[in-house]
């Protein structure tokens, strides 16, 4: 069921929510969280079929909050609230209510979202395309306890996680941090494979892929080894070596869906590791509400040290822990494709 409101009010939509509910036979609604999407009416469409994917895991009110541009000087005062009420089978297994903001409204769309937010409920934020830098001040995202961006989707994302690693607050999280979850996961089961100690690490995958970056920094503040960024045509990430005194440790994925694991002294084996749909990524967020430490902890290593040739050790004791929990200052080495071509020209 489908109701359209146009220059309405927050108190009107919520009238027509409890209407169509009623109207559908379904009054009670049982939903875990709201979810706020703010994005732009380009992405509107792929952002919440995404959402209402993710909603069949996670049943939740989802606003998607729309700031329309008015094109003359005069409308641009005005203020101008336009919604679009989903329930029933048209919202999946939740409530979606579109809004559109016009004029100067736009500057104030928490005071439209607040009355909106289901009531004892967690909220999360996310934003698709075009996320703020400090997620935490902007004023949707105090609204949220988890605050979701994608630096993938920036213009200039490397740039972007440093800006994020300053302004990082518990709750903040970014998708290019999920897509590596099957990564971080691989790896870690292959080290509890042996009993070897790390001495370096080389990450090869798309150039400017924050995804990338956040894995290398996740390896090197876990392990305390130098760690090489290397280009390659992607798609995204497509391999991690690892040297260890007892033989290398190589996951590749030159396809984006099926790599190979190879462990010396073990036959290779095949492992499903595609590259997931933004539904499933966000589905995975939706899942924890608590702040993601291992994501602060790899993101405050900062990016900076992966433009580093090598960054130097706090400590180098020869008996320290190849699986270290966490110091911020190992070294990082990148291997740009030129310096890569000089090696294989030797």
């Amino acid at each position: 069921m489908k109701i359209d409101l146009t220059d309405t009010t927050s108190s009107k939509i919520n009238k027509a929510l409890v209407q169509g509910r009623r109207a559908i036979g379904t009054p009670a609604v049982g939903m875990v969280l709201t979810l706020v999407i703010v994005t732009d009416e380009e992405n509107a469409y792929d952002a919440l079929k995404s959402a209402n994917e993710a909603s069949r895991e996670h049943p939740s009110r989802t606003l998607v909050v729309i700031k329309r541009v008015s094109r003359s000087p005069r409308n641009r005062t005005t203020s101008r609230l336009d919604a679009e009420i989903r329930v029933g089978a048209d919202a999946s297994t939740g409530e979606t209510i579109i809004l559109r903001l016009y004029g100067e409204i736009v500057d104030h769309a928490q005071s439209v979202v607040l009355p909106l937010l289901l009531p004892d409920a967690p909220v999360v934020a996310w934003w698709p395309v075009n996320g703020p830098l400090d997620p935490a001040k902007d004023p949707l995202g105090a609204l949220a306890q988890r605050r979701v961006t994608d630096t993938y989707a920036g213009e200039q994302p490397i740039k972007e996680l440093a800006e994020r690693a300053a302004s990082y607050t518990p709750g903040d999280t970014d998708l290019a941090w999920t897509r590596i979850t099957p990564w971080r996961s691989m790896l870690a089961a292959a080290l509890d494979q042996v009993v070897c100690q790390v001495t370096s690490v080389e990450v090869e995958g798309e150039e400017f892929n924050p995804s990338c970056e956040l894995l290398a920094m996740w390896l090197a503040e876990r392990l305390q080894v130098p760690v090489a960024r290397k280009a390659s045509p992607g798609p995204g990430l497509t391999g991690v070596r690892m040297e260890t005194d007892c033989g290398p440790i190589v996951l590749d994925r030159a396809d984006g869906a099926l790599a190979t694991l190879s462990i010396e002294g073990q036959p290779k084996r095949a492992v499903a590791l595609k590259r997931r749909e933004t539904a499933e990524l966000i589905a995975e967020e939706l899942r924890r509400l608590d702040p993601d430490d291992t994501y602060a902890a790899a993101l405050r290593f900062g990016v900076e040290r992966l433009d580093e040739h090598e960054v130097p050790r706090v400590a180098d004791a020869p008996d320290a822990p190849h699986r270290a929990e966490g110091h911020k200052d190992a070294p990082v080495k990148r291997t740009t494709k030129a310096t890569a071509a000089k090696k294989g020209a030797k």
